[in-house]
């Protein structure tokens, strides 16, 4: 997304910390099964939900392009700890965009 000037960095800053704080927990907590995990992206995944306020009040938005980014990243922390089984869908079943 940085490399696209319609996704303005600061707010893509804040999307790269959400997904470094989503790391972060799954590194502290452990998560022992898919159900777990979930618990960790869902919350993840609301605090996107917040975050498209500060996309539109920058004149951009998580559209098409922004959503299938944003779900590979979650798919890609989902199996680099593991989980290769987990559903994409589900790790982001929450979002508003």
């Amino acid at each position: 997304m940085y490399e696209d000037g319609y996704y303005p960095d600061h707010v893509v800053d804040q999307a790269k910390a959400i997904l470094l704080r989503l790391c972060a927990r799954i590194e502290a907590e452990c998560p022992a099964d898919l159900p777990a995990l979930y618990v960790l992206t869902h919350a993840a995944t609301q605090e996107f939900n917040e975050l498209e306020d500060d996309f539109d009040a920058a004149g951009s938005e998580l559209e098409t392009a922004a959503r299938e980014l944003i779900g590979e990243d979650f798919w890609f922390i989902a199996t680099a700890y593991g989980f290769t089984d987990a559903d994409h869908e589900e790790l982001i079943a929450n979002r508003d965009w």
